[in-house]
């Protein structure tokens, strides 16, 4: 399923992507890059693994998925995990009866899952779900392909679109759902597609496309299916989406909150020559992470560079053609069973090159880094369950697998 041609060229050719990255032929590998990051972090509590001599491996739990794409761990005392499909299921994993065949949610009606990227791309449970019982959802939906948020109760099976928003493209649709610490629900959209961003909606603050959101789903406001939290970053300004909490965004696919400090922390997926994440403090609205203007931490396209713009600089950079070709935003970790080992961890990898990397602030604002192994192919999404223990999921061979920590052999 290749993608659409963009309007724009991309400077490499196209693999079958689900998360969007345009890529060069393959190269040695090579060519890494870490920058001091924006969060503001405090001194990290003593390890007793450095990062660089942790070691990861998975372990094959289920199998049989159509290509999932989020995965979601109800705080329900039951370790259960949701499993989002791109055509538009919601399957279960049980600890002890594992992968049930029925899925939970049938959306299969209004998902279009046409195209490569297109299709149910995100899924977070409510954060009072075991009393609630509702799941929130991100979609593209039929007949066009626009960008949906909606409340799905499992109770009653109702479905209630609280947010829409055209999308040109087929590719770079985000969809990730997760609520932060403080109580909000944050959904990442892509730019719009296409190659290099040809409306520019990066480096806009009137359109939702090339953002992160932040929103109160708990209530509605007047004629909005929800509120806009007051101290949204934007909220002041009649130019701007007052929804917008991050924006200079490609494709965001994964992002995950540090359940410690409220952090957020953001995959965003390259043009062709520069994967990067991104870390903000729980207070670090208003961030522009320079797309398209800039990719990584190099300039990209100048005519979409407004003058006086202040950027946000990635914590972490690697070069699309020689390390992968899409950047999966993973975790933090903060589950039991391997807290002497990678507590505080982030981990993420690649689609393409399956890499395992470790990121961890240092204290001083900078991170330190490592590659600590490989985890299986074309991994879409992280997960954890209601431990806070890390899973992942596997696109075209459709698996769960669970992740694991060990101390480096020397």
């Amino acid at each position: 399923m290749p993608q659409r041609p963009s309007t724009t060229p991309s400077r490499h050719p196209v693999r079958r992507l689900l998360i969007g990255a345009s890529l060069a032929a393959a190269v040695p590998l090579g060519a890494l890059a870490w920058t001091a990051g924006a969060a503001e972090e405090s001194a990290p509590e003593p390890r007793a693994v450095p990062v660089e001599n942790l070691t990861l491996a998975t372990e094959q739990i289920g199998a049989g998925l159509e290509r999932p794409t989020a995965i979601a761990g109800p705080d329900d005392g039951t370790n259960r995990l949701f499993i989002a499909e791109k055509p538009g299921a919601v399957r279960v994993y049980e600890p002890e009866a594992g992968l049930a065949e029925e899925p939970l949610v049938d959306l299969t009606d209004v998902v279009n899952a046409s195209g490569n990227e297109r299709g149910l791309l995100g899924i977070a449970t409510a954060p009072d779900f075991a009393d609630s019982q509702e799941l929130y959802l991100a979609y593209t939906a039929l007949p066009d392909g626009d960008v949906t948020l909606a409340r799905y109760g499992l109770a009653d099976a109702s479905l209630d679109v609280l947010l829409s928003q055209e999308h040109p493209e087929t590719n770079h649709n985000g969809g990730q759902l997760a609520f932060g610490t403080d109580g909000y629900l944050y959904w990442g959209l892509g730019d719009g597609g296409g190659g290099g961003d040809p409306e520019g909606n990066g480096q806009r603050l009137d359109t939702l496309l090339g953002t992160v959101l932040r929103l109160d789903v708990s209530r509605s406001c007047g004629e909005l299916a929800y509120c806009v939290p007051e101290d949204n970053p934007f909220v002041d300004d009649p130019e701007a989406r007052d929804e917008i909490w991050a924006w200079g965004l490609r494709n965001p696919w994964r992002f995950s909150f540090d359940h410690a400090d409220g952090s957020l922390w953001i995959g965003d997926v390259g043009q062709g020559a520069w994967e990067e994440v991104n870390h903000l403090a729980a207070d670090g609205g208003g961030a522009n992470f320079g797309w398209a203007c800039r990719e990584g931490l190099d300039e990209f396209e100048p005519g979409q560079c407004q003058d006086g713009a202040e950027f946000t600089d990635p914590i972490f950079t690697y070069a699309t053609s020689a390390e992968g070709c899409a950047v999966i935003g993973g975790h933090v970790y903060r589950g039991t069973e391997f807290a002497d080992l990678a507590e505080g961890t982030y981990v993420a990898t690649d689609y393409c090159s399956s890499t395992a990397w470790a990121l961890r602030a240092d204290g001083s604002g900078g991170y330190q880094d490592a590659v600590i192994g490989e985890f299986p192919t074309q991994v879409t999404a992280f997960g954890e369950n209601g431990d806070g223990e890390l899973f992942v999921v596997n696109d075209l061979p459709g698996q769960l697998h669970r992740v694991t920590f060990a101390e480096a052999a020397e």
